[in-house]
């Protein structure tokens, strides 16, 4: 506004006045001191410096990019070294060559899809400039860990040194091949049976300041995955002339996944685009039927060594192949099973995260989608301009037929019917400053990202996405995320925070008061004494919540597919499918699970948190949360130990909020911590926060950061 008005004054004075040079001057004074708050320049301009906070979150302020890169990879071999080497093993495919015969599965599986050879394609096709950033993350991590041997694995230093060709291997074994298509699904197909859906989830809102109390945007991240391996999360923020992020990446991987800088922000979600392409093609001799004649398949010699007890290996060799439609990923009998993964041939996917990174506007943002170097993912997104903004974001071929279908395998013989043609980045759903102030996704489909939505299944293409809200893997979680943001505002970080820690359960809502009633006329004793537990349970996942694993039990025994008497209903979208189809069955079912129950816990009425537990590092806290199915907004899926004890091993990882306030405020919290080596002070130290639903605060400033500092490096 000062700018504005000095140049508003400047053009009223005469040319060669004294002040209209003092004021021009002003001007120019104010133009710097803005462009360096809009992109401020690296602390430490002629070195690199690592400021470790209190929780272990390496702050990198760097003089340029490349520097930068090798920071951040020796900021994650310092949090994650084992876990670093375990990674880039298995995504050479050479896991059971450095720690035998339980990496070959990894090693099949990684082979059959082309990964090491795609990688080194991939390293070929970079930018200088990345190819550079890349080296520097692996020289990064290389550095630190053979500087600091202690602890590691003893394959160490056969993995090492790590290679940029490795990091992209990571990067595509991780979004493709877990997130976009997983080893579970392929097994399938060996199986003959129809993929299941993806195991990751998540939950993420952006806030318009119209619903808000401060009059600022607000996001919240929430992505829920497994506690370990490829999809563990690791925090930081990066500093570089031109870029100021904060979030977290996936532990291997250069670049923030999610985050904010100054002026905007952003969260991802799974979506389930369908857009693998499953095909049959018919076996023919050592080829398949291909536009009326025998095609030969393209083989791909795999060489494997496996090693053994006694130190030496064991040599597999075997053939991969690929056929015009993609990847040969079953045989079975006369048909083979195919994969036409999208995206293989577009390499810049960290690109294109990067500049999301330095995006500072909506329209930047978008530019760098623009790219279409990702293969999936919902993204939600807020500014300090007040944008709110979603996109469904998919590689997609343009194609006939419906979702549904391209869910399962197609019988293909000719070239005319594959698809290869992309849709274009206008063609995707997307939405900005939706009339009702807020846009979610719980991995539902676009349809439901405002309500009322201006996005409708009919503009765009069939296969695009789940034609409603019906067929979303997690309707109940989405529905309870749809019914808080329902409530209405004001919206602040305190009630933000309050509704991601909700862990109230919508199939509880829905199918107690049926149950309860029957109860009484139906039950036995121990039915009755059931339904009285069920009927003074707070319909929470809480640590002192007393039904709730009464009802985990009951719920979980239940056929989900044959449960409800009223199918989804798209007149009430929020309060179907509902209904008991069988109430005798149903019963019969909690009487069963009662005496389980007692017998294992003691009583019906045992306590969430005695029975549910969660782990990370040596630190234990009783479990708060609830499977997503169970219409849970805060999520975790549990493990059965020897114990007869629910274990947590999946769900809630990292958790951010952000008020766009300027500069932006945000808390956050990694459950497990900031370290997955045994030593560290950091693995499981944010546990207790998760399970006293509480953040912390995300410092960025030199100044905060100095008021909590740990621990400083210098480069």
């Amino acid at each position: 506004m000062a700018i504005l008005q000095a140049l508003v004054l400047l053009s009223q004075m005469p040319r060669r006045s004294r002040w209209r040079r003092r004021v021009l001057s002003f001007c120019l004074i104010l133009g710097f001191m803005a462009a360096c708050l809009c992109h401020p320049p690296a602390r430490g301009q002629e070195k690199t410096e690592i400021l470790w906070d209190s929780w272990g979150v390496p702050h990198i302020f760097a003089p340029d990019e490349r520097s930068l890169f090798r920071a951040f990879g020796w900021a994650q071999a310092q949090g994650h070294g084992a876990l670093l080497l375990k990674l880039y093993g298995e995504a050479r495919g050479r896991a059971s060559e450095y720690w035998g015969i339980e990496g070959l599965s990894n090693d099949q599986y990684t082979r059959l899809m082309g990964i090491p050879d795609r990688a080194q394609e991939w390293y070929r096709g970079q930018s200088p400039e990345m190819k550079g950033n890349l080296d520097a993350f692996a020289e990064g991590i290389t550095t630190y860990l053979q500087s600091h041997p202690q602890g590691l694995p003893d394959y160490a230093s056969a993995v090492l040194p790590i290679t940029g060709a490795d990091i992209l291997a990571l990067t595509q074994k991780t979004l493709w091949f877990e997130f976009l298509i997983n080893p579970r699904q392929v097994e399938a197909l060996k199986r003959r049976e129809l993929p299941p859906p993806g195991e990751s989830g998540s939950n993420a809102w952006a806030i318009a300041p119209s619903q808000t109390r401060n009059g600022n945007a607000l996001l919240l991240a929430n992505p829920h995955t497994p506690w370990g391996g490829a999809f563990r999360w690791t925090e930081a923020q990066l500093v570089a002339p031109g870029l100021n992020l904060s979030g977290a990446a996936p532990v291997g991987i250069p670049l923030l996944a999610m985050g904010f800088n100054d002026r905007l922000g952003w969260s991802l979600t799974v979506n389930y685009p369908h857009n693998v392409g499953i095909y049959e093609l018919a076996v023919d001799k050592d080829g398949y039927r291909w536009d009326g004649a025998v095609k030969p398949f393209v083989a791909h010699r795999e060489r494997l060594k496996i090693r053994q007890a006694d130190g030496g290996f064991q040599t597999l060799e075997w053939d991969r192949q690929e056929s015009e439609a993609g990847i040969v990923a079953a045989r079975q009998g006369s048909r083979a099973y195919v994969l036409q993964i999208p995206g293989l041939d577009r390499p810049q996917v960290l690109d294109q995260f990067l500049d999301m990174g330095k995006a500072w506007n909506l329209a930047q943002f978008e530019d760098a989608w623009r790219r279409g170097q990702a293969p999936m993912f919902n993204a939600l997104y807020g500014d300090t301009q007040g944008n709110i903004f979603y996109l469904y974001n998919a590689l997609i071929l343009r194609r006939e037929g419906t979702w549904q279908a391209w869910g399962q395998p197609r019988p293909l013989e000719r070239s005319q019917d594959l698809p290869r043609e992309y849709l274009t980045y206008d063609e995707l759903p997307r939405l900005t400053n939706p009339a009702n102030g807020w846009l979610q996704n719980s991995n539902d489909p676009p349809w439901t990202s405002a309500v009322p939505s201006p996005l409708k299944p009919e503009r765009y293409l069939p296969s695009l996405a789940a034609p409603n809200l019906g067929l979303a893997p997690n309707l109940l979680r989405t529905q309870r995320s749809l019914k808080q943001l329902l409530e209405g505002g004001p919206w602040d970080l305190e009630r933000l925070q309050k509704a991601q820690f909700s862990s109230r359960l919508e199939l509880a809502d829905r199918l107690l008061p049926l149950l309860l009633p029957a109860a009484k006329l139906l039950a036995n004793p121990l039915g009755l004494e059931a339904a009285e537990v069920l009927k003074a349970w707070d319909r929470q996942a809480a640590p002192t919540s007393r039904g709730a694993v009464l009802f985990f039990f009951w719920a979980s025994a239940l056929e989900r597919q044959t449960l409800f008497s009223k199918p989804w209903n798209p007149a009430d979208p929020l309060n179907t499918p509902a209904g008991i189809r069988d109430i005798n069955q149903a019963l019969a079912v909690l009487e069963g699970v009662a005496a389980q129950v007692k017998l294992l816990y003691g009583a019906l009425d045992v306590s969430w948190g005695d029975a549910a537990q969660m782990q990370a590092g040596a630190r234990r806290q009783p479990a708060s949360g609830a499977p997503g199915d169970l219409g849970s907004f805060r999520v975790l899926q549990f493990k059965t130990t020897p114990q007869q004890k629910l274990e947590a091993w999946f769900g809630d990882s990292f958790i951010q909020i952000v008020e766009f306030s300027d500069p932006p405020r945000a808390q956050s919290a990694l459950v497990y911590g900031n370290s997955s080596e045994p030593g560290s002070p950091h693995n499981g130290d944010q546990l207790e926060l998760y399970a006293k639903d509480r953040l912390r605060p995300v410092w960025r400033t030199p100044q905060e950061i100095g008021a909590h500092l740990e621990k400083r490096e210098v480069f």
